[in-house]
């Protein structure tokens, strides 16, 4: 009896309370506290917009959707935090482009552009952060120079050196290449908090080995010194990614690997600390290519979905299938403690968690079209225009857009009949077989589909808390003749 009256007194404190109503609401679809309204907002208004959001989703419906042309077509842009990032080489400059609303009443949007100049003739690629007010500019360096690029940190919103860079030019891999082979073929940057990466692929390191090397950074301090990782051209390593402050993922042709990021004494070392196989291919098939959606900064300590996307081949056939499969950014974290109770400490020689022991029980893996291999991830939910853009007769086609939830309490929900289902349906089981994989996928996460009846005529987008923004396409008199325009589907 006593018992019951806890729950009782503890049931009607939380029903008094919207403060504590909307706590358990946050937790519940797992919505990241900064993509929430501001504090100006009554509690209880909050919690209403988070539910109307929520159902929104639910039911694929945007409450609104505007749209503004654009005077050119974006080429080698990068989207974060709903902001475009476009190299505008024979300008000398980068712009950043931000749809907004200008108009509370008519819902008439405007283009909010920055500008940040570039040197176009050593540009080699850019990271921003908005949440951080900062973009990193790499270029590259004349031959002859004992270091490989010149990394600049700049104020995204005044194209001046950013005031927490410990520097504002760092030179990177200095004298760790040769001066005059190095020519690296591929670059990838990364900016994820107090931390920028910069991966080379094929790099001349200044004894004249061929390897590729990953360098790590904290862009805000003056003392500490990059670290630098390299890995053996034969490993066919491809991509990196932060999952949190001083956890990250390295992608290879045979698996992925955890590593840690370790401070000791003021001095940043790269520590290996587990690593993970992908299911064995059919032969001659081999990871081709993996890369990596990359988890927003501010749900670093946030739960949320990661996307792994891989391409594979095989000199047999010019056709490359694509998969995406899923993963929780915790599940990952909580498997390094696996592969110590296992294996013990990690190193280069030691051995590789079987994907039996990992992959079947907490991923979940999709197949893609060659050309929409685009998965765009927030929190636990995931969006996707479904097919291929091109159609069999050449045409560009609009496309039902398609969204995932693989939030656990839904799903639980939903089993037990506490969620309407007429807009959705449940998906567990056996994710779907494919010949070109030797292992079993598994079960993986279970997840409700929601598919719009609309369909959108575009070639990318970008995912936030309660926004879809697309790249769309205007056909004029041939798919040759097309304009392009930013849509806002709002989920509000």
């Amino acid at each position: 009896m006593q018992n019951l009256q806890v729950c009782s007194d503890i049931r009607q404190l939380i029903d008094s309370s919207s403060e504590l109503q909307y706590l358990i609401d946050v937790r519940y679809f797992n919505a990241i506290p900064a993509s929430l309204p501001g504090g100006d907002i009554a509690v209880a208004t909050r919690r209403q917009m988070l539910q109307k959001s929520e159902t929104a989703w639910q039911r694929a419906e945007y409450s609104q959707r505007n749209s503004i042309p654009m005077s050119y077509s974006p080429d080698n842009y990068r989207w974060s935090c709903g902001i475009l990032g476009i190299p505008a080489k024979s300008l000398q400059q980068l712009k950043f482009v931000q749809p907004s609303l200008s108009d509370g009443d008519t819902h008439s949007i405007d283009l909010q552009q920055r500008i940040c100049k570039i040197d176009s003739t050593a540009f080699e690629g850019y990271s921003f952060s908005p949440a951080q007010d900062l973009v990193a500019i790499l270029s590259k360096t004349m031959r002859g120079e004992s270091h490989a690029y010149n990394v600049t940190f700049r104020s995204l919103s005044e194209d001046k050196p950013h005031p927490d860079a410990g520097s504002p030019l760092v030179k990177a891999l200095d004298n760790q290449i040769h001066p005059q082979l190095f020519d690296s073929p591929y670059t990838q940057s990364m900016i994820f908090g107090d931390y920028y990466g910069l991966f080379c692929k094929y790099a001349h390191k200044a004894d004249d080995e061929l390897v590729d090397l990953l360098q790590i950074w904290n862009w805000k301090s003056k003392e500490a010194s990059p670290c630098l990782q390299t890995f053996d051209t034969d490993c066919g390593t491809t991509n990196f990614s932060f999952l949190t402050n001083d956890r990250f993922l390295v992608a290879s042709a045979r698996e992925l690997k955890l590593f840690s990021l370790d401070t000791i004494d003021s001095v940043n070392a790269i520590r290996l600390v587990a690593r993970f196989s992908f299911p064995a291919l059919r032969d001659p098939f081999i990871f081709h290519f993996i890369t990596f959606s990359p988890i927003p900064f501010h749900a670093s300590v946030h739960n949320q979905l990661i996307a792994i996307n891989m391409c594979m081949s095989a000199p047999t056939t010019n056709k490359s299938p694509y998969f995406t499969f899923y993963i929780e950014r915790n599940t990952l974290l909580e498997l390094e403690s696996t592969y110590i109770s296992r294996y013990g400490e990690a190193s280069q020689d030691s051995p590789s968690l079987p994907w039996s022991a990992w992959g079947p029980k907490y991923t979940r893996f999709f197949e893609n079209s060659n050309s929409s291999c685009t998965h765009r991830i927030f929190g636990f939910r995931s969006a996707e225009l479904i097919g291929d853009l091109i159609s069999h007769d050449g045409v560009l086609q609009p496309r039902p857009l398609r969204i995932r939830d693989f939030n656990p309490h839904r799903v639980t929900d939903f089993k037990a009949g506490n969620i309407s289902t007429s807009h959705q349906r449940l998906v567990e089981g056996e994710s779907p077989n494919s010949t070109l994989f030797l292992d079993p996928l598994g079960p993986g996460l279970p997840y409700i589909e929601t598919i719009s009846q609309e369909k959108f005529l575009a070639n990318d987008m970008t995912m936030e808390a309660n926004r879809i923004t697309l790249l769309s396409l205007k056909v004029g008199n041939s798919m040759y003749d097309t304009s392009q325009s930013i849509e806002m589907l709002d989920f509000e």
